[in-house]
């Protein structure tokens, strides 16, 4: 029998972890690495709305925030490019 290891996010948790495996269980600590750098921007992007916009509900500001952060390399684009904001692709959920 074989033994493999997985990884996941402190951020997250274990618990969260295992019940959305496709999205937060890693195979290597560099995927998992890069999972919680992107959840770390995404509670710095929370707590800059909720500075900015005092009255934006805390669950939209986190929506808001992990959307970017889960899309920072369209945003670091949009800053030279911004038209690529209304061209780019929306996934179906």
């Amino acid at each position: 029998m074989a033994v493999q290891s997985l990884f996941y996010s402190d951020r997250d948790g274990l618990e969260m972890a295992l019940k959305n495996p496709d999205s937060m269980l890693f195979t290597s600590k560099a995927e998992a690495d890069a999972r919680d750098k992107m959840l770390e921007l995404s509670e710095n992007i929370q707590l800059w709305f909720e500075k900015k916009i005092p009255d934006m509900p805390e669950q939209l500001a986190e929506q808001c925030a992990l959307l970017i952060a889960e899309n920072k390399d369209l945003f670091q684009k949009a800053l030279k490019k911004p038209e690529v904001l209304a061209e780019a692709e929306i996934p179906a959920d």
